[in-house]
């Protein structure tokens, strides 16, 4: 014979659900009880609340702090607000969502500012000049092709500078989109953990409030059955 039990319906949305999805109605947060109870009136603690509704409203009750803090929300807190909805992960690796967007152009732009930025370069930009200038000094060639004060060289320079400084702009632009991008992502994280942090001290503080309420009741019960043990042995002595 199976001990598995067979789906039980929600109070809120009326739909079956399988015992792992449902939650009991009393472990719901008192706020989010409040919030429940505006739309239904019936709702009982008693009674088990599929994790859907459950999020959606706690969702709901997040959504009203935010504003009560913040005002207007941005949205990124739309964004979180959402992800507790749908009980998702906002974490994600920034740089694969990043270079998986970069086109052929930003690509190019990347490794060109990547190498005009390494002792590579310079050794070897430093070495061409130096050859270049050995070369057309009159060194080695009798009738140099670029002489002294080496125009073409000056020429050779501005272009290089002027086709590498918009390439390396482009660079340094996608790396500060880069950056707001992280920034975003830290901040729905962080957002995130601290609203679920929030919501989990509340549900610790109703729970330790509700074995307090119970150990009461409990250290009642002893002393009334104390109470009567000793009434019992004066009656008999």
């Amino acid at each position: 014979m199976s001990d598995q039990t067979g789906p039980s319906n929600c109070q809120i949305c009326d739909q079956p659900f399988p015992d792992q999805a449902m939650i009991p109605g009393g472990t719901v947060r008192h706020a989010v009880a409040q919030r429940i109870r505006t739309d239904h009136p019936g709702f009982d603690p008693n009674k088990p609340v599929c994790a859907s509704c459950n999020a959606k409203y706690r969702s709901d009750y997040v959504r009203s702090l935010l504003e009560a803090e913040h005002g207007e929300l941005t949205s990124l807190d739309e964004q979180v607000i959402a992800a507790l909805r749908d009980q998702e992960l906002v974490a994600a690796d920034i740089n694969e969502a990043f270079t998986e967007r970069q086109s052929i152009g930003q690509r190019i732009a990347d490794r060109v500012a990547a190498f005009g930025g390494s002792w590579t370069f310079i050794g070897l930009f430093g070495a061409i000049i130096v050859g270049w200038m050995a070369v057309n000094a009159g060194l080695l060639l009798a009738k140099p092709f670029d002489p002294y004060p080496f125009i073409l060289l000056n020429l050779v320079l501005s272009t290089l500078a002027a086709f590498q400084a918009p390439v390396i702009m482009m660079s340094q632009n996608r790396q500060a989109a880069k950056d707001r991008l992280e920034a975003e992502h830290d901040y729905r994280v962080n957002l995130k953990a601290e609203l679920e942090v929030r919501l989990l001290h509340t549900k610790l503080d109703q729970l330790l409030s509700h074995q307090w309420k119970r150990l009461i009741e409990i250290q009642q019960l002893q002393m009334d059955l104390m109470e009567e043990i000793e009434r019992n042995g004066r009656n008999h002595g």
